[in-house]
């Protein structure tokens, strides 16, 4: 039971740098002004207010997708709301953890 919640919870098991250079999609889905203080040069911003309308958009891109925010929690829900939505979709956490991860 504790293997299954651990692989249920766990993201250890994911290379964020790896879906990266794969092409994998980061959008950042704090508010525009938190974004402007620093974000992920590659990131798309779009805030979590927005990310239901970009659904489509991020369904045609075909790619996988890696949500952040200032500390995971936004980019968990934005996350849930993808894959609910049939997008392969990772939540990245805090996007200056994220960045050091992917190196970028």
């Amino acid at each position: 039971m504790i293997g299954i919640l651990k692989k249920i919870f766990s993201n250890k098991s994911v290379d964020y740098r790896e879906l990266v250079n794969n092409g994998a999609v980061i959008v950042d889905v704090r508010t525009p002004g938190e974004y402007k203080s620093g974000h992920i040069n590659s990131s798309k911003n779009y805030p979590l207010d927005t990310i239901r309308a970009k659904v489509n958009e991020l369904k045609k891109l075909n790619k996988p997708v890696i949500t952040v925010c200032r500390s995971g929690a936004r980019s968990g829900v934005a996350k849930g709301i993808l894959k609910s939505a049939g997008i392969e979709a990772y939540n990245g956490g805090p996007w200056n953890s994220l960045k050091n991860k992917v190196g970028k």
